[in-house]
């Protein structure tokens, strides 16, 4: 008994020494992230060394796929959609995978990024998009690594790639002139229908001043009277009811169920029904 309790309160002791020990990862993980204009650019991947390896040629062959790193395959995200070389690629997360070659890198961004290396059935269908960029010489050995942003402007930046004796880069181009056009024209004309709609709905479920709300589902009707939405007029009816407006109310709740009656909505049509019949 004595050497059964023995030999477990070593075995518990070893395990806890074990689990205290830690290490410096290989390669540590690594996490970039910049602004470009308006654009969200985040990078993770993980950082080999030289460690007195040639790199180039020999660890990572000419013209092989290569996870671009470490371990787990480096990702990519953007915030919005950007352009390389004249191609459009969406917002969204990528695996940046590469066939390094002696003159000459193809850079390729793929849409499945859960990955351990490169991916064991590979699709050209899931590349999203794919550049070739020249090789450039260092002029120093770079011993980590590393991936920047840099040469960084309102509507572009360059990804680098440094490692050895070697650094490429892949320039983005994003679309900041077409997205601060897009929001001074919207602050310039004002708030939307859906702005001045989901005010007054907020106004009206959480009791607070219904005459504002009354003012804001009037702006919202107004502006769409056009193309008439029943979802509209159902929740003017509901605030002009509220606001003590029994008539505008009663029209509002007439208009909402007849274009939900002329659209097929069946649960805009009941509400509306119910309401009428309460109202009168």
């Amino acid at each position: 008994m004595k050497k059964l309790f023995l030999g477990l309160f070593v075995t518990a002791l070893l395990t806890n020494i074990q689990a205290q020990v830690e290490t410096p990862a290989p390669s540590p993980l690594s996490k970039l992230e910049q602004k470009v204009g308006l654009t969200d650019v985040s990078i993770e991947y993980s950082r080999p060394g030289v460690k007195g390896r040639t790199i180039f040629g020999d660890l990572v062959p000419f013209d092989k796929l290569w996870r671009t790193g470490a371990n787990r395959n480096t990702t990519i995200s953007f915030s919005k959609d950007v352009t390389i070389n004249g191609k459009v690629l969406k917002k969204g997360k990528y695996a940046i995978y590469s066939k390094p070659g002696k003159s000459s890198w193809e850079i390729f961004f793929y849409t499945e990024t859960e990955n351990w290396g490169t991916p064991k059935d590979w699709s050209n269908e899931k590349i999203a998009l794919s550049t070739s960029v020249k090789v450039t010489p260092m002029p120093m050995p770079i011993e980590t690594f590393t991936i920047t942003i840099d040469d960084i402007k309102n509507d572009s930046a360059v990804i680098g790639f440094l490692w050895e004796n070697v650094y490429v880069g892949v320039t983005f181009k994003t679309f900041t002139n077409k997205n601060v056009e897009k929001s001074i024209t919207k602050i310039m004309n004002g708030p939307s229908p859906n702005d001045y709609y989901k005010s007054a709905v907020y106004y009206l479920e959480q009791g607070k001043d219904i005459h504002k709300a009354k003012v804001w589902i009037n702006k919202a009707v107004e502006l769409t009277k056009d193309k008439p939405r029943f979802w509209f007029l159902r929740q003017q009816s509901l605030i002009l009811a509220k606001a003590g407006d029994k008539k505008g109310a009663i029209k509002a709740a007439k208009a909402s169920l007849a274009n939900a009656e002329k659209q097929g909505n069946e649960n805009y049509v009941k509400k509306n029904k119910e309401f009428l019949a309460k109202m009168q």
